[in-house]
């Protein structure tokens, strides 16, 4: 019996190690604060930075890290489910005060960064944030340091394998329609048209830097949360926006279906979080959530009216919530939603999930 037991207990062993096993050797990730680390803690003007409570009250070491959320984020969970490290912010290996020398961008980095755009225009200094033009911009310096580190052919060979990351354009849909100077130059339809191309250009450029494996991730149903429910009569989704982002979010899967005609070896895995999202708002029982409209930290009309300073009261129930603030889910949304990007069904993730899309 004794024997049974310490070779059940041998077999459980190996099977959590092959589990936490690296299915790939780096994941590089782009985006906004959805998925940011800590860079933005890394720009000096900037006040677009969660590194103050209640940010980070469920992390590990209950400290806030510069991720805009209650403890882990996306980029946390889908590292994890890679068997990989969660990419380190690139600012902090950049940062001149780093003592470590010792840099390494082998098992990938991260760009991404609160407020970031897809599109450019000018910048209030005091939301500064690395928008997904200059995050290219710095990728193309790891890339030089992966060719020199590894070669050509290595470095080819790394970067193939790897899955390159992006989760971005809802500051864009915030941005057009906050701005009535914005909406006067260009209508709804072209804006988000002018997305599409954007993106479709980055990617490309990605490409030629050798990626192959792509995980896209749509915009949410961004008029959903407690910021813009603040805003409308009765506390209901702004449908305006809603219907925006999700235009883009067709436009975004017609283009990377041409590119996948276009540019041979690409594969990509894209995510429907605006599907998502929207099933939490509609169905919440079904998630273990009970709080849609409202942040769990804040002030005022849903705890929306500021984001969560150290003024702001917070909930303790925090995984009985969809929002943390007025605009960013809950660790329990992002890992739900990671989920479902991992191994979810094609109902969500298509035309395959991440598991899928590392096994080619």
């Amino acid at each position: 019996m004794e024997c049974k037991v310490l070779l059940l207990t041998f077999f459980i062993i190996i099977s959590f190690n092959l589990s936490k096993a690296q299915m790939v050797p780096a994941t590089f990730v782009f985006g906004d604060s959805l998925v940011d680390v800590g860079n933005n803690n890394y720009l000096k003007l900037s006040i677009a930075k969660a590194d103050l409570p209640y940010y980070g009250i469920d992390f590990p070491n209950h400290k806030a890290n510069g991720r805009f959320t209650n403890g882990m984020n996306a980029a946390d969970f889908l590292a994890e489910k890679l068997g990989l490290p969660t990419s380190p912010p690139y600012l902090s290996l950049v940062d001149k005060s780093n003592e470590n020398n010792n840099v390494s961008f082998l098992n990938g980095v991260s760009f991404a960064s609160g407020g970031a755009r897809i599109l450019g225009g000018k910048n209030n200094p005091l939301s500064q944030s690395i928008h997904l033009t200059q995050q290219l911009d710095y990728f193309s310096i790891v890339y030089k340091d992966l060719y020199k580190q590894l070669g050509s052919s290595g470095a080819k060979n790394h970067l193939s394998k790897s899955i390159f990351t992006l989760v971005i354009g809802s500051n864009d849909i915030f941005r057009y329609f906050e701005s009535s100077d914005l909406q006067n130059k260009t209508t709804s339809l072209q804006y988000v048209d002018s997305m599409v191309l954007s993106i479709k250009a980055k990617l490309k450029r990605l490409y030629g830097f050798g990626a192959r494996k792509f995980v896209i991730v749509g915009i949410g149903s961004i008029g959903c949360c407690p910021a813009r429910r603040r805003e409308t009569k009765n506390e209901k989704c702004d449908e305006e926006i809603n219907f925006w982002s999700d235009k883009y979010n067709k436009g975004l899967i017609s283009m990377l279906q041409e590119l996948k005609s276009d540019l041979k070896g690409i594969n990509y895995s894209y995510f429907d979080t605006y599907k998502a999202v929207f099933d939490f708002v509609q169905r919440p029982a079904a998630y273990g959530f009970v709080e849609v409209k409202a942040a769990c930290c804040g002030l005022g009309t849903l705890n929306a009216k500021i984001f969560c300073l150290p003024i702001a009261k917070y909930c303790s129930n925090r995984s009985d919530y969809v929002f943390f603030d007025k605009v960013h889910p809950t660790e329990a949304a992002h890992r739900i939603i990671v989920d479902r990007i991992f191994d979810g069904s094609l109902q969500y993730a298509f035309p395959m999930n991440v598991k899928q899309l590392v096994a080619i």
